[in-house]
C-alpha cells in the first residue's frame, strides 16, 4: 500500500509539473526577455500594458508571447502593449523580435504594437551576401504564428558594409510562418518594405498592409517574395494599399523564378516606378484569382474597380464597394455567418456570406485596432454604462477643439460635423470601436465662423450637440 501511495504521489507531481505555466510581465519577471528565459516549452508569457524597450529572442522555445489581448479580445491591449526595439545593445541585432532557432507553429507572437526596430545583420544562407533584415520581426529556420499585432514604423535600410537591407516590418526565411490579422504600416526597407519571404513557405492572410515604402534595391513596397523552397505560399484576403517602391512592385513583387497563390486580395493605390501593383521578375509566376487589382490582371474573378473603402480604417463602404461578396464563391472561403441573421455575413464582413475581398473577408477575418484613425482612447479599463457625447472644449473655439464621447458597447461608430443648413462638413470617426471613452481633435481651419453641429451615431443611438467657431 505504501509503495502504491508513493507511486501515485510521484505520478501526480510529474503530471502537475508538466502543465503549462503562465508567466506575467512585469509581475513575475521584470522584462519580456526574462519572462521568455524563465519559460519552458508550451508556457505562455503574458505582458501587461506599457512600453518595453527590448530586443527579444525566443531562444528556440515554442511558447505563446501575448499581451492581455488573449483574455477577452480587447483591441485596446494591442495598441497599449508596445515592444520598442529602438535601444538595442548591439546595432547589428536591432530587430524587435528574433525567432531563429527552429521554433514551430506553436510559437506565437500576438497582441502587441511592435515598433522602432532597425533590423539584424544576417549572412544569407543562399548567397554570399550579408543583409540587414527584419526591422520588426526576424525569423529564420522557424515557422511561428504572427497574429493580431500592429507592426508600425520599423525599418531595415542601413546597408553600410552590407549587400542590402529589407523586410522593414517582417523578414521570414527558411521556414513556413503564418502571418495573420496584422496591421503592417509605415515601415521602410530597401526591398520588401512591409514583408520579405525568402526561401520559405508562408500563409499571409487578412492583413492590412499599407504605407510601407522603399524598394530602391530589389523592389517591393508591400510584400517581396523570393523562392519558396518547395513549400506553398498563400497570399489571401489581404488589403494591400498605398505602399510605394522606388523600383518596381509597389504592392507585391515576386522575385526571379518565384511562385505564389493570390486570392481574395485588394491590391490598389500602390505606386512604383514600374508595375506598381504586382511585379513578376524573370521566371516568376502567380496564380491570381478573385482579387481587385488596379489596372487589372488576368485570372478568374479578378476585377479592376475602386474598392471604395475608408482610407483610414480600410473598411469597405457598406453600400457601394464592389469588393463585397466578390471573393471566391467556394464555400471554404465564406465569411462567418451572423448568428442573428441567417445568410448574412457577421460584421466586420459585409453583405452575404460569400467572401468579401480584402482583410475583412473570409473565414479568418477579425477586427483591427483603431490606430489608423485620429480618435484616441481615453480609458481602457473603465467601460461606460451609457452612450454619451460631451460638450466640446473649448467652446467657443478657434480653430481647434476636443470632442469626447462614451460608448457602452462595441459597434460601428460615426461622428460627423454639420453646418446650420445640415450640410456635412467632415466625418471625424467612421470606424468600429470597442466600448470605452474616446477623444478626438476637430480642427476647423479653412471654414468660416459660425454655429456647427456634431452628431455621434452607433446602432440605434444618436446624439447631437452644438458648438461655436469664433475667429
Amino acid at each position: 500500500m505504501k509503495i502504491y501511495t508513493f507511486l501515485l504521489a510521484a505520478f501526480l507531481i510529474l503530471n502537475f509539473n508538466s502543465y503549462p505555466d503562465i508567466i506575467n510581465v512585469p509581475e513575475d519577471q521584470p522584462s519580456i526577455q526574462l519572462g521568455i528565459d524563465a519559460a519552458e516549452e508550451g508556457d505562455t508569457v503574458v505582458v501587461a500594458p506599457g512600453t518595453y524597450y527590448e530586443n527579444i529572442f525566443f531562444r528556440g522555445k515554442n511558447i505563446v508571447l501575448t499581451s492581455r489581448y488573449y483574455e477577452t479580445g480587447d483591441l485596446n491591449f494591442i495598441a497599449s502593449t508596445i515592444i520598442n526595439g529602438s535601444q538595442p545593445a548591439d546595432e547589428d541585432t536591432a530587430s524587435c523580435i528574433l525567432v531563429i532557432n527552429g521554433e514551430d507553429s506553436t510559437a506565437i507572437i500576438q497582441g502587441f504594437t511592435i515598433t522602432g526596430g532597425k533590423g539584424t545583420a544576417w549572412k544569407d544562407e543562399h548567397s554570399s551576401g550579408t543583409y540587414r533584415e527584419g526591422g520588426g520581426i526576424f525569423t529564420a529556420f522557424s515557422s511561428p504564428v504572427i497574429q493580431n499585432n500592429i507592426i508600425i514604423n520599423n525599418e531595415a535600410v542601413d546597408k553600410l558594409g552590407l549587400a542590402s537591407a529589407g523586410g522593414g516590418a517582417i523578414r521570414c526565411g527558411d521556414g513556413n510562418p503564418k502571418i495573420l490579422n496584422n496591421i503592417i504600416k509605415d515601415n521602410k526597407g530597401r526591398y520588401g518594405a512591409g514583408i520579405v519571404l525568402n526561401w520559405c513557405g508562408a500563409a499571409v492572410k487578412n492583413n492590412i498592409i499599407t504605407g510601407n515604402t522603399g524598394g530602391r534595391d530589389y523592389g517591393g513596397g508591400g510584400i517581396w517574395m523570393n523562392k519558396s523552397n518547395g513549400l506553398s505560399r498563400i497570399i489571401e484576403n489581404n488589403t494591400i494599399v498605398y505602399n510605394h517602391s522606388n523600383s518596381d512592385g509597389g504592392g507585391i513583387l515576386l522575385y526571379t523564378n518565384t511562385t505564389a497563390t493570390l486570392r481574395n486580395n485588394i491590391v490598389f493605390n500602390n505606386s512604383a516606378s514600374a508595375r506598381a501593383q504586382i511585379s513578376l521578375r524573370s521566371g516568376a509566376s502567380a496564380s491570381v484569382s478573385y482579387c481587385d487589382i488596379e489596372g487589372g490582371w488576368n485570372g478568374e474573378g479578378n476585377i479592376d474597380a475602386d474598392p471604395l473603402m475608408d482610407t483610414s480604417s480600410c473598411m469597405l463602404n457598406i453600400e457601394l464597394s464592389p469588393c463585397i461578396d466578390a471573393g471566391s464563391p467556394d464555400t471554404i472561403y465564406n465569411d462567418p455567418e451572423d448568428p442573428a441573421n441567417q445568410g448574412l455575413a457577421e460584421f466586420p464582413s459585409l453583405g452575404n456570406t460569400r467572401s468579401d475581398m480584402g482583410a475583412f473577408g473570409g473565414p479568418g477575418r477579425d477586427l483591427f485596432p483603431e490606430i489608423i484613425t485620429s480618435v484616441k482612447s481615453v480609458s481602457v479599463s473603465t467601460i461606460p454604462d451609457q452612450f454619451h457625447i460631451y460638450q466640446n472644449y473649448p467652446n467657443p473655439f478657434n480653430p481647434s477643439t476636443k470632442i469626447k464621447f462614451d460608448i457602452s458597447e462595441p459597434g460601428f461608430t460615426s461622428l460627423k460635423v454639420f453646418d446650420v443648413l445640415g450640410l456635412q462638413i467632415t466625418e471625424l470617426v467612421n470606424s468600429y470601436l470597442q466600448a470605452g471613452s474616446y477623444e478626438i481633435d476637430f480642427n476647423a481651419s479653412g471654414i468660416p465662423s459660425g454655429v456647427y453641429f456634431y452628431k455621434l451615431s452607433l446602432k440605434n443611438y444618436s446624439e447631437t450637440k452644438k458648438m461655436l467657431l469664433l475667429r
